[in-house]
């Protein structure tokens, strides 16, 4: 996994990773217990106990659950950020220690919420640690259903991959709809059901994204990175980094 952009260590037994969008080939022991939820999706190849590798496509809102001792391979050329938590000592009575493999949850919208919470409080350069305990054990404690992952339909693949070939553009939910096949009412239903986010959330964590990383790459001034993301101006970019990174985007540009 490529390295983390932040990482905490709570009460001595709960380690928590913000990993970044990069490429990345490793192979994790889980020596203990991890649970990760993208926030990007991300696609690669991966290996789980066994050394049969397979393609993977996980979209943003999928929970995963990895008891000790099994064995992940994963490895992908773009990556995506990933909320990563791990532990080795029992946080509580957990019926999931009695789990063997690694489960998967799509569309789970409270680990999405978290993990995204959680996110702004890493990217803090003084996070409230109260908040912080209290945002991450909630995510760790998160309830784990071992049932068949829900398959989404090929439709949201092609909405999802024009928003991410058009974010820059005044996308509407008509013409997500239209790309679908649905109407506009079905798409927000379903979407949101299947991704944990509505079409237009999803779309402005799109664009975040991108600002991120052009902030983060290069010296264009603020008003040309919010242009180049799909926001109208600087300052719906700016409401938009205060809501979902509790900070303006000169204020991550000094960070990063």
């Amino acid at each position: 996994m490529p390295g983390p952009l932040s990482q905490r260590l709570l009460s001595g037994k709960l380690c928590l990773q913000l990993l970044p969008r990069a490429a990345y080939s490793a192979r994790d022991p889980a020596i203990g217990q991890t649970l990760g939820v993208t926030l990007e999706r991300q696609q690669g190849v991966h290996a789980i106990e066994s050394d049969r590798r397979v393609d993977f496509d996980t979209w943003p809102g999928v929970l995963a659950y990895t008891p000790a001792g099994v064995e992940v391979f994963s490895e992908s050329p773009v990556g995506g950020e990933y909320l990563l938590a791990r532990w080795s000592e029992p946080l509580a009575d957990e019926p999931r220690s009695l789990f063997t493999h690694r489960v998967q949850l799509g569309g789970h919208a409270q680990a999405l919420a978290l993990g995204r919470e959680v996110r702004r409080l890493l990217l803090d350069p003084q996070p409230d640690q109260f908040a912080l305990d209290e945002c991450a054990l909630a995510f760790a404690g998160l309830p784990i259903v071992d049932k068949p992952q829900r398959q989404a339909p090929h439709a949201f693949s092609r909405v999802l991959e024009q928003i991410a070939e058009q974010f820059d553009q005044p996308l509407t939910l008509a013409q997500l709809a239209a790309t679908s096949g649905q109407t506009e009412l079905r798409l927000l239903r379903d979407f949101t059901r299947v991704i944990g986010l509505t079409p237009h959330a999803y779309l402005v964590e799109v664009r975040v994204q991108a600002a991120r990383r052009l902030i983060e790459r290069s010296s264009l001034p603020l008003a040309a990175i919010a242009q180049d993301s799909g926001f109208a101006h600087q300052s719906h970019m700016g409401s938009a980094f205060r809501k979902l990174l509790g900070m303006t985007p000169s204020q991550y540009r000094s960070r990063f």
